[in-house]
């Protein structure tokens, strides 16, 4: 809180508290490259605002009168970093955030990393704010990863950009030193589309053109900092003027008489007797409350928690969108979007992931990488996979439609993030721009004779029976002997190969991780296909990754998928070779070979595993046949 503020808490401390609570709420970031002064930065406008604790302030004034100096750097970079790490380190290492308040207006400020592989943190720190404060040393001038965090503020909708020339008392204050950097961001600002930022020449460490207009530079003629982020508009009063929408959170209902549908209001206003649409059903209704903890509103906006009851008994669920009827959202499954890759382990087009979106989780994938996006020169490049830190324009398909709005338009209905499915880690954040104009052309087709049906003509239930090892295991052996007793016993089946698929379904495809995704993607559709003709379908792939097998087993119903792990030692496997492929690979003639240069994923729960350097093919086939007529997938 401000000193000025002191007095009336004193006098009225309802009346204080009354005006707090109404202040607008700013949420920006600091961001830039490394050593561009951001902690520091925040430090200053935090010490000269006189926004510190009592405690503090005295702390770092004491130790100033001692010296006679004004406070240090690593003072005011100290008094924002939160991370012990960081200090041991020097460096910054996630987002450090801060909350304050002025005379007129609250703020949240994150203090983001600079270093490249720390991207992924300035992009959560980016995804809720209202301004970024980029800065930039004024002895170095427009860098990549002041390029990067430009680009990336722009790409999250951030309305408001301040470029913040740092360390202007190390350049003489000198005009000119200012003028060349904001002539060279502003070539870059034009490239990718940036229409307007603010620059403001400051020394964070002096406190020049931080809270006071600094008498070091009066050619500039500007705003201060604090100036600024106590003017622009924050995102919510944007957000006000578009049509009304609710995501719906939760269904609330306390008692039989009570149906409500609680959530945050992502942009617009609602009163009771407003017409509504629920989507994806696409069924109307009227607004007939607006229930809060504290009493029904009259009105509701964008920002503010609610629970809205409808007059008509329709179905809502968590994930719908209420919004209003003669304006609702778009629905569809497939999209383009921009992604930033925060992951390790790179993204392969075709592997499947939890997409959120809002209220919303379902399976999506990304079908195509259609260009990787250089942030200095905005060149498109052509790529397979998408690394750490990656930004990538793809193509994404979901298992179903959902209500979205592009990420211009609503950060709320626009973002998304991608999970992995294995580690429940967030893989990657996204904007959606639009959707792809087949999402709206493609329906399913209703249709007579169903999965049920044929299984009751066949007498026996349909399923994938999944081989998975190394090469040279006897994955296509006992797959072979497994088939042929299952024929003999009258059942409906169907074996496919590695190899037999990769000459004519997937002959288009190599051996590069990318390559085997895909392969193992489409194996999975084809297998759906055939359990829903009734079959039991036996597969035989190496199939390395547990994540491309976890999808295999999503596609089905629950005991539709048997995976047969044939846990053979890489030294059985190799000293068998029987197509030559292990002496390849030793010799350096095959390159991403499973086991000798690429991985291979064991399963973790497989329903059957055998060893076929202990057991015989035909002693693992009738383990296979044991087990299916346990589960009773055969009498």
């Amino acid at each position: 809180m401000s000193h000025s503020e002191d007095g009336q808490i004193a006098a009225d401390i309802d009346g204080y508290l009354k005006q707090h609570q109404h202040k607008e709420l700013l949420r920006f970031i600091t961001c830039g490259s490394v050593d561009d002064g951001k902690s520091t930065l925040i430090g200053r406008l935090l010490f000269d605002s006189k926004l510190l604790f009592e405690d503090q302030l005295a702390a770092i004034e004491k130790d100033s009168r001692k010296w006679g100096t004004q406070p240090s750097g690593m003072d005011l970079a100290l008094l924002v970093d939160g991370l012990a790490a960081e200090r041991e380190q020097g460096i910054t290492i996630d987002v450090a955030y801060r909350y304050f308040a002025t005379d007129k207006r609250k703020f949240i400020v994150a203090d983001t990393p600079g270093h490249e592989q720390y991207t992924r943190n300035m992009v959560t720190g980016a995804s809720t704010a209202d301004a970024a404060v980029l800065l930039v040393d004024a002895r170095q001038g427009v860098l990549t990863q002041t390029r990067r965090h430009s680009y990336l503020a722009h790409l999250l909708g951030i309305q408001h950009l301040v470029l913040a020339i740092n360390k202007m008392d190390l350049m003489g204050h000198d005009e000119a030193v200012f003028d060349a950097i904001v002539a060279d961001y502003q070539d870059f600002a034009d490239m990718i589309g940036i229409e307007a930022f603010t620059p403001i020449p400051v020394s964070a460490l002096l406190g020049d053109n931080v809270i006071m207009p600094s008498s070091n530079m009066p050619w500039y003629t500007g705003p201060t900092l604090l100036e600024l982020l106590e003017t622009v508009e924050v995102d919510a009063l944007r957000q006000q003027r578009g049509p009304f929408r609710l995501p719906v959170q939760w269904v609330n209902r306390p008692n039989l008489n009570f149906r409500g549908f609680a959530g945050s209001i992502a942009s617009g206003v609602v009163e009771p007797g407003d017409a509504v649409r629920v989507l994806p059903s696409g069924k109307t209704s009227t607004v007939e409350r607006i229930v809060t903890d504290e009493g029904d509103l009259p009105r509701a906006r964008a920002g503010q928690s609610v629970t809205l009851t409808l007059t008509d008994e329709i179905d809502v669920s968590r994930g719908a969108v209420i919004a209003k009827a003669d304006e609702p959202p778009e629905v569809a499954d497939q999209f383009e979007a921009h992604i930033v890759w925060m992951q390790d382990e790179p993204l392969f087009p075709g592997r499947n992931y939890l997409f959120k979106s809002g209220t919303n989780t379902v399976t999506g994938t990304v079908t195509t990488i259609k260009y990787l996006v250089n942030v200095n020169s905005q060149e498109h490049l052509a790529a397979e996979q998408l690394e750490l830190n990656g930004i990538a324009v793809c193509n994404i398909g979901l298992d179903r439609p959902i209500p979205f709005e592009p990420y211009a338009v609503n950060r709320e209905l626009g973002s998304f993030i991608l999970i992995d499915r294995l580690s429940h880690q967030t893989a990657g954040a996204g904007m959606l721009n639009f959707a792809l104009r087949r999402s709206h052309n493609i329906h399913q087709q209703a249709v007579d004779v169903d999965k049920a049906a044929r299984m009751a003509l066949n007498r026996h239930r349909p399923g994938v029976v999944w081989f998975t090892g190394l090469s040279g295991a006897g994955k296509s052996t006992v797959a072979n002997l497994v088939e042929k007793r299952l024929h003999a016993l009258g059942v409906h089946t169907y074996l496919l190969d590695g190899d037999n698929v990769r000459h004519g379904l997937n002959r288009d495809l190599g051996f590069t991780e990318t390559d085997r995704v895909e392969n193992i993607r489409r194996v999975a559709e084809v297998g759906k296909l055939m359990v829903d003709a009734g079959l039991i379908v036996l597969t035989a792939f190496i199939s390395p990754f547990r994540s491309e097998r976890q999808l295999a087993r999503e596609l089905l119903e629950p005991g539709e998928f048997v995976e047969v792990y044939v846990n053979t030692p890489l030294a059985t496997a190799e000293a068998r070779d029987p197509k030559g492929l292990y002496k390849k690979a030793r010799a350096g003639e095959l390159k991403n070979f499973t086991g000798i240069d690429s991985p291979y994923e064991p399963p973790e729960f497989a329903e059957i595993e055998v060893n076929t350097g202990e057991l015989s093919a035909e002693e693992a086939a009738e383990q296979v046949l044991a087990t299916l007529r346990r589960m009773g997938m055969i009498r």
